[in-house]
């Protein structure tokens, strides 16, 4: 697929703690890049890390007009960096996944009619109902969780409607909250959008469809179907599907971009908005992952994303719809006990040097002669850990004594193995626990797998050498700097063409590729399978709900 040398797309990116953008040509070269930091550059809305923390310590939301007044700074910067908007075919973006934005009735006129001699923080001060928007981070709506699994028959029966069990901070939940608690302000609400469609419709003139891959992050989407489960929508507000819109395939063209912005910022009237996205699958987006890869980002939390066809919901982890592919899936999976859990058991074992770790993985066999570890926080009811913790090594071979325990037995700590077996032990497990989990998802191996790997921990070889073997197929690291803006940006482009059969791939094969750096060892399979086979029945890693 060609694309004109001289045209550009934009990704915008409505994150946590700032606004980004990206601007690519036809051949994938970014060609500019700016951010609004909201913290320090609208110091007036006195948000931390971008939110506010209500005195509940559970109630966690954002000023919806931070937002715009965002966008406005954020295309001032562009017009002094002389960024020239004529030459936009096509534009996306992506929002932090659970943020909800609520429009005042009367706000879809304003949003038509809007004056380019003004800012849009100016014209939409009285557009929004609610005025601080509930984000991700929120935690507050446990008892409208626990009334939607009643509705829909229990927390697996959700997760095989909506992809997930019932989460505080996804949207559906969160809504209903709002209609009980403040019915007057929800009363006055026209119409309900994720922080993903709320940008969209800025940029729209008009209120923006949620696609389905941020919408399956709601408690609301049917995700085979994909349209709003009737049983979940009658369970959180009346009438629901009418402030939602009909939901849209993520690679959809909205529309032209709004009349505002082609006198204000000088755009062109056929620059095209195609649908946002949530964040995370914008990420899979600028990943360029592809079906049967697996991306693991090892850090603070161990994240893993997963391209899969036939997703099998579980209690664990989350599904959405693909966005680059919306007849397919992506899967999530985040891993509290990450990077930190693996600085502790350096710190302990290696006295604080990767060398040492690292010299630890080289010098110990595969499968570690029958030994695996989870370091198990014992954690609080939030999702961050408390400091206490424990290893556990726990044998595997089929005579093991643990294999008649349940997941939720604590193995005591074994204390007389080396540091170099409590090294492998811990990496191995982490590991096999990520493979795991990713299977029950529906994930499998197949011939051609590739293991992206991001983060941090990703500069360590022989930890990336233990993720190849456990997973039996080839490591590669990839840049992932603005992978959301990256994502966003590819995504305008290929909705451009989408609907005439080319492929994403088609599109963003220009991109650098990504690099091997490590392959598994011949015998990889064989132990490794053997040790997955045993280990199903005493994994201790349990995800957290990814943020």
């Amino acid at each position: 697929m060609a694309a004109a040398q001289d045209s550009f797309y934009l990704g915008f990116d409505f994150s946590t703690q700032q606004l980004k953008v990206v601007a690519i040509d036809g051949d994938l070269n970014v060609v500019h890049q700016n951010h609004v930091l909201f913290d320090s550059e609208l110091p007036e809305f006195r948000t931390q890390g971008g939110v506010q923390l209500h005195a509940d310590r559970l109630t966690v939301t954002s000023p919806v007009l931070m937002w715009v007044k965002a966008l406005d700074l954020l295309l001032d910067k562009m017009r002094r960096a002389e960024f020239d908007f004529s030459r936009v075919r096509a534009l996306s973006g992506s929002g932090q996944q659970h943020g909800s934005v609520y429009w005042r009735r009367g706000a879809s006129e304003t949003l038509n009619q809007l004056d380019p001699d003004q800012s849009l923080y100016q014209q939409l001060q009285g557009s929004f109902s609610v005025s601080d928007s509930p984000v991700w981070m929120d935690s507050s709506s446990s008892q409208q969780c626990q009334d939607l699994q009643a509705a829909a028959g229990g927390a697996l029966r959700l997760a095989e409607i909506t992809g997930s069990r019932a989460y505080e901070r996804f949207t559906g939940n969160q809504i209903a909250k709002l209609r009980q608690n403040r019915p007057e302000e929800f009363q006055d609400t026209e119409r309900i959008s994720l922080v993903s469609s709320f940008a969209a419709s800025l940029f729209l003139g008009g209120y923006a469809a949620i696609d389905y891959s941020d919408g399956s992050g709601m408690n609301l989407l049917d995700i085979r179907s994909r349209t709003w489960s009737e049983i979940c929508l009658e369970a959180t507000a009346p009438h629901l599907d009418r402030l939602l819109g009909a939901p849209l395939p993520p690679t959809s063209v909205l529309g032209p971009v709004s009349s505002y912005f082609v006198r204000r910022c000088g755009f062109s009237e056929s620059c095209r908005v195609v649908a946002f996205t949530g964040d995370n699958p914008a990420s899979l987006a600028g990943m360029r992952l592809q079906q049967g890869d697996i991306a693991v980002s090892l850090g603070t939390s161990d994240t893993v994303f997963l391209w899969i066809q036939q997703p099998r919901p579980a209690l664990e982890g989350h599904v959405f719809c693909n966005p680059v592919d919306w007849q397919e899936y992506m899967a999530l999976l985040c891993f509290k006990n990450g990077s930190l859990t693996r600085e502790r058991v350096r710190n302990e074992c290696t006295g604080g040097s990767w060398e040492v770790f690292s010299a630890a993985l080289r010098e110990t066999p595969l499968g570690n002669n029958g030994n695996i570890g989870e370091w198990e926080f014992i954690a609080s009811t939030r999702t961050t850990p408390r400091s206490d913790s424990n290893l556990h090594l726990l044998p595997v071979s089929p005579a093991s004594p643990w294999s008649h325990l349940s997941p939720l037995v604590l193995v005591l700590q074994v204390s007389s193995v080396s540091p170099q077996v409590e090294v492998r032990a811990l990496v191995e497990g982490q590991f096999l626990s990520r493979r795991l989990h990713a299977e029950r998802l529906g994930y499998s191996i197949i011939p051609g797998t590739r293991v992206l790997a991001t983060g941090g921990a990703s500069s360590n070889k022989e930890i990336l050498q233990v993720l190849s073997d456990v997973f039996n197929a080839p490591v590669y690291t990839i840049d992932l700097s603005n992978s959301t803006c990256l994502g966003s940006a590819y995504r305008a482009l290929h909705g451009l063409v989408a609907e005439s059969g080319v492929s994403f791939f088609d599109v963003v094969k220009k991109a650098p590729e990504p690099r091997l750096v490590a392959t598994p060892h011949p015998t990889a399979q064989e132990v490794h399978t053997h040790t997955h086979t045993h280990t199903h029945t005493h994994s201790h890693s349990v995800p957290q709900q990814y943020n």
